[in-house]
């Protein structure tokens, strides 16, 4: 599921991290790759939209990458234990 970014960018931030959340705490495992991918692209829209909004956004930015790189070592972890499995 794609989350479609209204004008209101607080929503936007809620909609992302909402997203991210339910991957990180996703206890399905069958669930997390699809999980990892929703958040993916919401973070991604997050980061298209901030590219273009004017203003100082360095704070999130760094979140927003952080949380990419997050997403990519839980994704790591669940295909080495699907592996294993």
């Amino acid at each position: 599921m794609r989350t479609v970014q209204s004008g209101n960018p607080m929503k936007a931030n809620v909609s992302w991290h909402a997203l991210y959340e339910a991957a990180l705490y996703e206890t399905d495992r069958e669930k997390v790759p699809e999980r990892i991918s929703q958040a993916e692209l919401a973070i991604l829209d997050r980061i298209r939209e901030l590219f273009v909004t004017s203003g100082d956004h360095i704070e999130e930015q760094q979140f927003l990458d952080d949380a990419l790189y997050a997403l990519q070592a839980l994704r790591s972890c669940a295909i080495t234990e699907m592996k294993a499995a």
